[in-house]
């Protein structure tokens, strides 16, 4: 009898052992099968990933199920908040870095130089020692201080300047430009006279530059050059997402997807994944000989930006403006890192069907209903790109699957757009129960 229990034991536990091996299996080909339809492999979470950079990229889609319930449609948002350095500019920074080493524009003690906002300061001075390389961040000082202190804690050195227009000498991106090229002049040994009066980063606390201190020829003494990585002009921005985030969700949504909407700072994100996808409908059509339905691609623009006139009436002004009476400073958001009022060589490889004009009130209202119905804690720009969904899903109407990006946590939001008294200051206060302030009922 008991050699029975015995061997029945046994059984039960060999058959238990090949149904994990077939489940196991199972798991590793559905992991692998989506690398074959995608020019780059999707790692499982739960595969070893080469440090920092392999850990990088490939993050959920997720279902946002308020908004989908609400609209009729499918909204699906790319989780990039996820990501190590919190936001979806850790691609571009590791696409940036990697394409200025091997053409050899940046070399392994080099120092890498933007002009930043944040997000992508952020992903470059945690990016940069990955590679051996060190960062210098030009920010305005009006940005929110825990971007600030993020970029103090890993070391860069950040110089803050004051909000001007992109054409004068002192904007920050300008700033960021000319402190990369004194940076291979010194490494050179062409530095002049001013120049040997030079501080070491390492004498200052955190790399900071501080008011008092000339933040000029501010280099280490061992600096091998400067790279100015330029996230607004350099194209490495639109194929970090060309060959990237446009594959991973072509993969995700199993080819089955009718819009994508996203606002625009540098253009990268919108001009990428909206590029990769009308390839990917153009190519299937192609191959099937027959016309495939196209996958709209949107922009959402908050306040003060031009790209809305851009796409909708192919000029960057208002009508009010085009008549001379545009305002001396006519960008004014609480939203960050997204809109602009210049053409970037990113956004003009975006391919767009429409725009929409979002407004502060609806992003703060956004975030804070997100946060409510389902825990959702995002950034200022992932709330204005989950208000552009609602509006594709109010233009194309319920049975439609409709892609956003989440691009930041909340976490980076807390002294502006998640602080009362800031957003009372500006008459944001949040009061809606449900999404009425977007006309949904």
């Amino acid at each position: 009898m008991a050699s029975v229990t015995s061997a029945g034991a046994i059984a039960a536990a060999s058959m238990a052992m090949v149904a994990a091996l077939i489940s196991g299996l199972l798991v590793y080909k559905k992991c692998f099968s989506l690398s074959l339809r995608k020019p780059q492999e999707i790692f499982c979470r739960d595969m070893t990933v080469d440090g920092l950079i392999g850990a990088i990229g490939n993050t959920p889609l997720i279902l946002i199920k308020s908004l989908s319930e609400a609209t009729g449609c499918k909204i699906l948002a790319k989780a990039e908040f996820l990501n190590p350095g919190g936001s979806v500019k850790d691609r571009v920074a590791v696409k940036i870095i990697e394409e200025a080493l091997e053409s050899g524009d940046l070399v392994k003690g080099g120092i890498v130089f933007e002009g930043s906002a944040g997000s992508t300061a952020i992903s470059l001075a945690m990016v940069a020692p990955a590679y051996g390389c060190k960062c210098h961040v030009v920010i305005p000082d009006d940005v929110a201080i825990e971007k600030l202190q993020i970029l103090e804690s890993l070391g860069a050195t950040v110089e803050r300047v004051r909000p001007v227009s992109i054409t004068h000498k002192d904007h920050f991106v300008n700033v960021a430009r000319r402190r990369a090229s004194e940076a291979t002049k010194f490494s050179q040994g062409k530095h002049d006279k001013e120049a040997k009066k030079t501080r070491a980063i390492d004498s200052l606390p955190n790399g900071h530059v501080s008011p008092d201190i000339s933040p000029a020829f501010v280099f280490p003494n061992d600096c091998k050059g400067g790279f100015f990585a330029d996230q607004f002009e350099n194209l490495a921005n639109f194929r970090a997402h060309y060959e990237g985030t446009g594959p991973e969700i072509w993969a995700q949504t199993g080819e089955n997807l009718d819009a994508f909407v996203a606002a625009a700072g540098t253009g990268g994100t919108l001009a990428g994944i909206s590029r990769f996808l009308q390839v990917c409908i153009a190519g299937i059509s192609r191959f099937l000989q027959e016309k495939k339905n196209d996958i709209k691609c949107f922009l959402i623009d908050p306040p003060g930006s031009g790209l809305y006139n851009k796409v909708t009436r192919g000029v960057m002004y208002t009508r009010e403006e085009a008549e001379g009476r545009r305002l001396k400073n006519p960008f004014d958001t609480v939203t960050e890192g997204i809109g602009i009022n210049r053409l970037t060589k990113n956004f003009m490889m975006a391919r767009l069907d429409g725009a929409f004009r979002g407004t502060d009130m609806e992003a703060v209202e956004m975030s804070r209903f997100l946060l409510k119905n389902g825990g959702l804690f995002v950034g200022s720009s992932s709330a204005m790109n989950c208000v552009g969904a609602v509006r594709v899903a109010q233009l194309l109407g319920p049975g439609h699957t409709i892609v956003t990006i989440l691009c930041d946590s909340g976490m980076r939001h807390l002294s502006k757009f998640f602080n009362p008294q800031y957003l009372s200051d500006r008459g944001l206060t949040p009061s809606a129960t449900g999404l009425e302030f977007l006309d949904v009922r």
